[in-house]
């Protein structure tokens, strides 16, 4: 992706984007699911049976509505750009933004899908969701990743119109970057501060559902274009 390795890698803690995982040790469970992906299997072959004797039109028609219901995506409200030391900072103002104050669906980089390379998690984040967040602490700018990010995410905003206002800067209540240490083009705009007493005002003037409802749309008519284009 043109760059090397960064400090940064998410993929130790990182889960399926939108998706939870458990475990249940229970035994019985186990065999329960053995018998279901079973059915599923079965399931499956029976699909693809039926779809094999269909003509190529309708069958490539069959497949894409099979991969759509597999998997949707979702266009998030947020996304959280941290240092790796702040993932569960990061965590943690993701929960009271979607928790107290109804901001939600979002995400921290942390979660993003494992295995593909830190700059394309990097733009599936940011172009898929409606504002991106700073979480400036006093570990984002040790890590040169995280200053490749805001850099990435200020030109983002600034070459894409309805991107314009999406970077959101963040000093949370631990270990917040001091205002004098903040490099100069996040001072040049005003960032969430979570101690002060208008932070709930801040987070209801900036998170509005109708800036949400335009990117979102905007987003979903890029998507078809890209998918037509692909098609042809």
């Amino acid at each position: 992706m043109g760059i090397g390795k960064s400090k940064t890698d998410p993929c130790h803690l990182s889960v399926p984007w939108g998706k939870s995982q458990s475990v249940d040790p229970s035994q019985s469970h186990h065999t329960l699911d053995s018998k279901q992906s079973e059915d599923i299997c079965l399931r499956g072959d029976a699909v693809c049976s039926s779809t094999a004797e269909m003509p190529a039109g309708e069958q490539e028609g069959v497949e894409e509505r099979l991969e759509e219901d597999t998997e949707e995506e979702v266009f998030l409200k947020f996304v959280i750009l941290h240092a790796e030391e702040d993932t569960g900072e990061a965590l943690r103002v993701q929960s009271l933004l979607e928790n107290d104050f109804g901001i939600k669906p979002g995400i921290i980089f942390a979660e993003m899908p494992c295995g593909r390379q830190h700059l394309q998690n990097l733009d599936d984040a940011v172009n898929g969701s409606a504002w991106t967040i700073l979480l400036l602490t006093e570990n984002f700018l040790r890590d040169t990743w995280c200053k490749f990010q805001f850099y990435s995410s200020l030109m983002n905003s600034v070459n894409r119109q309805h991107k314009y206002n999406s970077v959101i800067p963040m000093r949370p209540l631990n270990k917040p970057l001091p205002r004098e240490r903040t490099p100069f083009a996040l001072r040049t705009i005003n960032a969430l501060e979570e101690e002060s007493r208008g932070f709930p005002t801040q987070v209801e003037r900036i998170f509005q559902e109708s800036v949400y409802r335009i990117q979102q749309a905007i987003w979903k008519e890029t998507r078809n274009t890209v998918q037509r284009q692909s098609v042809a």
